[in-house]
């Protein structure tokens, strides 16, 4: 089950290099030097999770913390279980389609009792267990979670950055071939209204021309 919370305050806007080094000094501010800081990446594809996350890897190793990046794309179920009602089904992708207990146990859990983390579990391509080994963080260093449909499941994040688009943005960045996914992002913003309760929120629909704000 999915909750919502409560907010927020005003905006900044910034250009596309200022929002990296603004997120990456939040990410740094969050980071604690005896444990590793766990952070989230959220948005639909449309808004550039992945590459957002990545692009913060560097400026957190400049910044003196190692910082590993993961994506939700290795952490699918199998075919068999997400494509159950068929491979357009928008309250399925909503549901189901991620392993969200793998990414718990294997990442999140695991990286924050041990240091180590799994990078991926299951290749969608193949759909077969990757067989990825761990990876190891110190304490002080930065793991980035990046995915879709990530807060208000209760995974554990010390940061969580969401990145928005309006409705009519997110219609018109999302491609043919994957607009039926549209409803599961109006019933994410619905139920769970992420843009009302993670630490930072970012303003995507001129990526040209990004804004954020923090929780208040």
């Amino acid at each position: 089950m999915r909750g919502r919370g409560v907010r927020r305050g005003g905006w900044v806007a910034l250009s596309p290099r200022a929002l990296v080094e603004e997120l990456a000094d939040r990410v740094a501010a969050t980071a604690d030097p005896g444990v590793v800081t766990r952070v989230a990446v959220d948005g639909a594809p449309a808004a550039g999770p992945r590459r957002r996350a990545r692009a913060l890897v560097d400026p957190q190793r400049v910044r003196g913390r190692a910082a590993h990046q993961v994506s939700t794309a290795g952490f699918l179920r199998p075919a068999s279980v997400r494509l159950e009602r068929g491979r357009t089904d928008p309250d399925a992708y909503y549901e189901g389609w991620w392993d969200l207990d793998g990414l718990r146990r294997e990442v999140l859990d695991r990286v924050a009792r041990t240091g180590e983390f799994l990078p991926s579990l299951w290749d969608p391509d193949t759909d077969r267990a990757t067989r990825a080994g761990y990876l190891n963080l110190p304490p002080g260093g930065v793991l980035l979670v990046s995915g879709s449909l990530l807060l208000g499941a209760g995974l554990p994040f010390e940061l969580t950055v969401h990145l928005h688009l309006s409705a009519a943005a997110l219609a018109r960045r999302t491609g043919a071939d994957d607009r039926w996914t549209l409803p599961a992002y109006a019933r994410y913003d619905d139920e769970v209204a992420p843009a009302t309760f993670a630490d930072v929120v970012v303003r995507m629909d001129d990526p040209r021309h990004p804004a954020v704000t923090v929780a208040s």
